[in-house]
């Protein structure tokens, strides 16, 4: 049986705030009104200038940029704050990139930090990546969204006024 098919955003989002989830799930997005996601697109343009950048595969997930020769895809990212969040997201990307026959590793970049996650997909995490896509789908196809969650990120949301306005 085929997964279900998700954006990277989705996967992300998952980890960080189901609430935030299904708002976007349900095409009520904010991200383009918020200075952070701002900052986070102009890094992921400026840090890796030579870089061919924002590879879209079948309008499903964009990957920030691809060594080709080394087989490997890159996500940028400006802090670890949600780190478990950025790896999963990556995690996904490698997950549906095997579903079509390419098999790579990944890194996330956090050029600020100088620091650098290297990720395989090993067979546990494939596995665990089909419950998360599990997860996923329990959350979009609540009729309601679900409460809001109330951590300290929570101030630097794009969703901020939505939850707490």
């Amino acid at each position: 049986m085929a997964s279900p098919i998700y954006t990277g955003t989705q996967v992300n989002y998952y980890f960080v705030c189901q609430r935030k989830l299904w708002l976007f799930t349900h095409d009520i997005t904010m991200e383009q009104e918020s200075d952070t996601v701002h900052l986070g697109k102009l890094l992921s343009r400026t840090a890796y200038e030579r870089e061919h950048k924002d590879i879209a595969i079948e309008d499903t997930i964009v990957i920030d940029f691809i060594d080709v020769h080394k087989g490997v895809i890159h996500e940028v990212k400006k802090s670890r704050a949600v780190e478990k969040a950025h790896i999963w997201q990556v995690l996904y990307y490698l997950y549906f990139l095997k579903q079509r026959g390419v098999v790579a590793t990944a890194e996330i970049d956090y050029p600020l930090l100088r620091r650098k996650e290297r990720l395989e997909l090993t067979p546990e995490r494939e596995a665990q990546m089909v419950e998360v896509l599990k997860g996923i789908q329990l959350v979009v196809t609540q009729k309601q969204a679900p409460p809001r969650i109330g951590k300290k990120f929570c101030k630097k949301c794009a969703y901020l006024e939505l939850c707490w306005g």
